[in-house]
């Protein structure tokens, strides 16, 4: 498995006490690893690490947990900083802890759909809700420079997806902030017309700040997507259109 809990192991074992005893033994001899209380992770013997990745680990954590926002994107290949925090999402809470160096972070579920599971065995939100997950909480979890960075590693989405999940998360300021900022990545995604029309038409009437700037940050307004943006947001990216050049 790799990855194991407690629980998993009294099962293949066939009892508690027998388990404890093996448990014990295995990590005296240093061919298994306890991750946290109730989780262990088999060990490579021939380098003394951890037999399976971080995302592996972060999926074990409880029975719904897996792997989101910033740490989705560098699963996905896609994160532009080293990070030595993995951002676990789960339907039940769980104390924030460290292992080999990494820290894994719990995050609540915001919503339920978009959770795959890759061959590799690792639970992780699919490209599409990591896309929106990143742009609803990028000023809690990355910035908005890390944010731009993943994105444009980003080979492509697909909009069905993102307005399904859109649907469900249901915030107007979402749809705000994802038809303002994908309007930059509509050419390299080939986001068509009608994708920027059904966020268009879900935004209200209430004007917001992209983020929250800091003191002298030259901001403007957007009037198709009531937001206060930065002066010029691709001066933070290499790629993409640049339609602040358009406002």
């Amino acid at each position: 498995m790799g990855c194991f809990t407690w629980e998993e192991l009294c099962a293949v074992v066939g009892n508690t006490k027998t388990a404890e005893s093996l448990a014990r033994s295995y990590v005296k001899k240093g061919y298994i690893q306890s991750v946290k209380r109730g989780l262990y992770v088999a060990v490579d013997l021939a380098t003394g690490e951890a037999a399976v990745s971080k995302f592996r680990i972060a999926g074990k954590i409880t029975t719904t947990s897996y792997v989101s926002h910033h740490a989705a994107f560098e699963y996905y290949g896609c994160a532009n900083q080293v990070s030595y925090q993995v951002e676990v999402s789960s339907d039940s809470v769980f104390a924030p802890f460290e292992y080999a160096g990494i820290t894994y972070a719990y995050l609540a579920s915001r919503i339920s759909g978009g959770i795959i599971t890759r061959p590799d065995g690792v639970r992780v939100t699919d490209t599409e809700r990591t896309v929106l997950d990143g742009i609803q909480d990028f000023e809690k979890i990355m910035g908005v420079e890390e944010l731009l960075r993943c994105l444009e590693l980003l080979p492509t989405v697909k909009e069905e997806n993102l307005l399904a999940h859109l649907s469900v998360y249901d915030k107007q300021v979402l749809y705000q902030k994802t038809g303002y900022i994908l309007e930059h990545f509509r050419d390299a995604w080939s986001l068509s017309d009608n994708f920027f029309a059904a966020c268009e038409a879900k935004i209200g009437k209430s004007k917001r700040y992209l983020y929250k700037p800091s003191v002298h940050e030259k901001m403007k307004y957007n009037r198709r997507w009531r937001l206060v943006v930065p002066y010029d947001l691709l001066r933070k990216t290499d790629k993409g259109v640049n339609v602040d050049a358009e406002i």
